[in-house]
């Protein structure tokens, strides 16, 4: 990929934000891009750099560690992938914001790994808002139990929710389950006081949808980079 396919590719991803913001009567500032780059080489990562884009999100700890020396210090990672307890560590190290914490294991072992290197982790819940049991994410009936145990934890900052919707050819069957996951967040809000500003959920193929159900955060490759090949392997 050269820097004017990205550049268009860019565009067309930052029209439709716009247009997707202005529809549900939102600024579309509130919707922050984080470029899905698993699989995405440093070159290709480095024209998007060129391109104004800081932010980066990738699905695999081992990935991103090979990525971060050969890019600029000043992108910041978020980890977007399911994480297994025994890659916290290196997430803590690499990421600002993990966007998949499903478990209290999980979260008590990253929460451990914050302490240890003096670090306030922030951290997203990921809900698997369609029961699907080919995706990571807490059931709905979690949540509450989950963002509690987060609570308790003294080097982890509770920033939102993210989900992996189900997949369908027609678009607005996907609706429901982004605003069942915004739902989630506002029964959570009244019920413990606190704010939890961001709603990580949308891809290439529905992102215009979960803005119009109240994303704040989409996660988009495909749209940017192109289709690529994903062989089975573990995060």
């Amino acid at each position: 990929m050269n820097a004017d396919e990205f550049g268009m590719n860019l565009e067309r991803v930052r029209s439709v934000i716009g247009s997707a913001a202005v529809k549900a009567g939102r600024d579309p500032l509130t919707v922050k891009l984080v470029p899905a780059s698993k699989k995405v080489s440093p070159e290709v990562l480095r024209i998007a750099y060129d391109s104004g884009l800081r932010v980066f999100g990738e699905n695999r700890v081992q990935e991103a560690r090979d990525k971060q020396p050969l890019l600029p210090a000043n992108i910041e990672w978020q980890f977007i992938g399911g994480l297994q307890k025994n890659k916290a560590k290196e997430a803590v190290r690499l990421f600002s914001l993990i966007h998949s914490v499903d478990s209290v294991e999980l979260a008590q072992e990253i929460d451990r790994r914050a302490r240890e290197a003096g670090k306030v982790q922030q951290v997203l819940i990921e809900v698997n808002v369609g029961g699907e049991s080919s995706k990571h994410g807490a059931a709905p009936e979690q949540v509450s139990p989950l963002a509690g145990a987060i609570f308790a934890c003294n080097n982890l900052e509770l920033k939102g929710f993210m989900t992996v919707a189900p997949f369908f050819e027609e678009l607005e069957k996907v609706r429901p389950f982004f605003r069942k996951l915004r739902e989630i967040r506002d029964e959570l809000e009244q019920r413990s006081g606190a704010k939890f500003p961001e709603l990580s959920m949308g891809m290439s193929h529905d992102y215009q949808i979960a803005i119009e159900e109240g994303a704040t955060i989409v996660r988009v490759g495909t749209a940017l980079f192109g289709a690529r090949q994903y062989p089975e392997k573990t995060t």
